[in-house]
């Protein structure tokens, strides 16, 4: 055979005699271990401990609930009723510790998240109540009008 065959056939060869070695180097030897190989994604024994350490930055309903019975009780009964706090309030992860670190985002854009009028047939997305923020009030925040703990409710002082 001629040289133009052999040497695309050795250049092809030394890639993945390269690639199987970057493998050995870099992918730590209990990756994919187990009865069921890689199954379970990307779970390795070795840095399960790196897991545990890790800070859990969200804690749910219940944890508001504590300190926040008045508010839970009152969501939980209202339309947003399976919404976590969180999901409106941010990660409670150093409060109660810190108050500030809770932050209370009362934009437009985070209602407009749910609340904005789109049409999705079949999913159940048509069934929230949706505005066009261009022309409901625009300017203001929704809080201005709207309790959020509680939809039904208006104004937010209450």
């Amino acid at each position: 055979m001629k040289s133009h065959v052999w040497r695309p056939l050795f250049v092809v060869l030394a890639i993945v005699a390269l690639v199987f070695a970057a493998r050995k180097v870099l992918v730590p030897s209990d990756f994919g271990v187990g009865e069921r190989g890689y199954m379970y994604g990307w779970h390795r024994p070795s840095n399960e401990q790196q897991w545990k350490d890790v800070k859990v930055k969200y804690r749910t309903a219940q944890h508001c609930k504590e300190c926040h019975k008045d508010k839970y009780d009152e969501i939980k009964s209202s339309p947003h009723g399976n919404i976590n706090c969180e999901n409106c309030h941010g990660p409670g992860l150093g409060h109660p510790e810190d108050p500030k670190a809770l932050d209370i985002d009362r934009s437009r854009e985070l209602c407009t998240r749910c609340h904005l009028k789109l049409k999705y047939h079949g999913s159940g997305r048509e069934k929230i109540r949706g505005i066009d923020p261009a022309r409901h009030n625009p300017g203001l925040e929704c809080v201005t009008c709207h309790w959020p703990h509680d939809p039904r409710k208006e104004g937010h002082n209450k």
